[in-house]
């Protein structure tokens, strides 16, 4: 039996993952807050901007959890968890409450989950942005 091996999301990989989510976010006049996660949901990466809401550092790690937890961008799930919506009730059938806010964005290399990224801070477009951005300066 052969198995296919994949490289991990390293801590320079996160640093790269942070440093262009700031500047995106910089770009667009933003302070915001990134957490990067690795595969198995641990912390990586994390910054927040003396600027930022201090509560965009919670919210970025939920992003970045989320994303890694359904392997999608968190902007994708907006609508299923609006009340009557696909998951309305998935966050408390898990541990950790979940956040369904754009900007969470999950890191792929060679087709697979290696980690996720979480930004928190702008407005909900704009944190995914970020997060997109980042994860395709990765790439």
């Amino acid at each position: 039996m052969s198995t296919t091996t994949v490289a991990p999301l390293t801590i320079r990989d996160a640093e790269v993952l942070v440093e262009a989510a700031r500047r995106a976010a910089e770009a667009a006049g933003a302070t915001v807050s990134v957490t990067v996660l690795d595969a198995g949901g641990h912390l990586l990466a994390f910054r927040r901007d003396d600027r930022a809401v201090l509560i965009s550092g919670e919210t970025s790690t939920r992003k970045a959890y989320t994303a890694l937890q359904l392997d999608t961008a968190t902007a994708d799930l907006v609508d299923a968890v609006q009340p009557g919506g696909l998951f309305h009730t998935l966050p408390t059938a898990l541990d950790r409450p979940l956040l369904f806010i754009a900007g969470g964005v999950p890191v792929h290399r060679d087709g697979r989950l290696v980690g996720a990224i979480g930004v928190g801070g702008g407005a909900p477009e704009q944190d995914h942005g970020f997060a997109a951005a980042a994860v395709e300066a990765l790439a």
